[in-house]
């Protein structure tokens, strides 16, 4: 049985919860070690103060059992899933289920409802954040090791930068290769590079546009390396690009390591998304950092918490996430430089290494 998920029982005895129905593949994963996409399937985990159950597809029961190690019951396409779960789970009538609400639809509350016949229906998503927003050691060792593999998918990119390759070809490059690291399952997203003035939107998508001489090239990728994953941002001058982009280049990075030295247990999330905003409009550029300062990375790589000036809630050791400020000069240049940053005893620890 997986910490996390002797954790999450301990927290139900605390907080008298006696039932709990998690459909997240992500929150499955993080409580069984089983993962699987269930397409328009349910897969749920069960959970009470003293066991637990998976309840899955048949033809996906072996992968369940031999990813979990524990009691799993498969049903058919032609049944009804609930009853299945229900038959198995044996889940008193009128009793309280906790339900992640902002994963179950409609459809499924109204099935639940049916089958379960529940007293009411209670929330236990912001219970699995918290629990997700501190890593346990062995989580915390394991995104070392994404952020490492960030680091080398990254060299591997900015080996192939010469004049007239494209975007698309520099991003399938990296992909491929990288992937070929054991423990690698894929991308935390789809790979963004962009060259010189396409870099100016934020989230823009790898094209045609060929790399010419003294221009920026951004990046922006990341790995899932054992179910985690990591987030790396770097704006990589080819060749000697103009002095108003380095310029640029300079606020952003000053920026991100303002922030990042303002990352210490106790200090306010809000405080460190200012300390790169203040900077960066201090410099004219305001208006060109639309984002947020981070975001949480773990099993998925936009979780909790949100890094940004409406979230006030303290750093605590243990919590993970992305330090990324930018500034976007439509047309011109655009760049970012993200850094993933654990928060220890007594500070920070930046686990992407790659130079700025």
């Amino acid at each position: 049985m997986k910490q996390t998920l002797i954790n999450l029982q301990q927290t139900m005895k605390d907080q008298s919860i006696q039932h709990a129905w998690i459909t997240t593949p992500d929150n499955i994963s993080y409580f069984s070690g089983f993962l699987s996409d269930p397409h328009e399937r349910l897969t749920a985990l069960y959970i009470t103060q003293d066991n637990a159950c998976l309840i899955v597809p048949n033809m996906e029961v072996e992968d369940a059992v031999n990813a979990s190690g524990m009691t799993t019951f498969g049903y058919s396409d032609t049944e009804d899933a609930f009853e299945i779960a229900k038959l198995n789970t044996k889940f008193p009538d009128h009793e309280e289920l906790y339900i992640e609400e902002e994963h179950v639809t409609v459809k499924r509350e109204k099935s639940l409802l049916r089958v379960f016949n529940p007293e009411s229906l209670q929330s236990i998503d912001q219970l699995i954040k918290d629990m997700r927003n501190i890593k346990t050691d062995d989580e915390i060792n394991i995104l070392k090791q994404a952020a490492h593999y960030a680091d080398e998918a990254l060299r591997i990119g900015v080996s192939q930068l010469k004049p007239g390759i494209t975007e698309k070809e520099v991003a399938q490059y990296l992909e491929a290769e990288i992937l070929k690291v054991e423990g690698i399952s894929g991308m935390s997203f789809s790979t963004t590079v962009l060259f010189g003035d396409h870099a100016a939107s934020p989230h823009g998508t790898p094209g045609n546009r060929q790399l010419k001489n003294d221009e920026y090239v951004l990046f922006d990728l990341g790995v899932i390396y054992k179910g985690y994953c990591s987030d790396i941002t770097r704006t990589i001058a080819f060749g000697t690009p103009p002095e108003f982009h380095k310029e640029i280049h300079a606020i952003v990075t000053e920026a991100n390591e303002r922030a990042i030295k303002g990352v210490k247990p106790g200090a306010k999330i809000s405080d460190i998304d200012a300390l790169a905003r203040a900077y960066i409009t201090e410099k004219g550029y305001g208006e060109a950092f639309p984002h947020r300062l981070g975001h949480g990375l773990g099993i998925t790589v936009h979780e909790f918490p949100d890094i940004s000036s409406a979230n006030d809630d303290t750093l605590k050791p243990g919590m993970c996430f992305t330090i990324e400020p930018g500034i976007y000069l439509h047309g011109e240049v655009g760049v970012r430089v993200e850094d993933d940053i654990l928060v220890t005893e007594d500070g920070y620890e930046i686990l992407t290494a790659y130079e700025k």
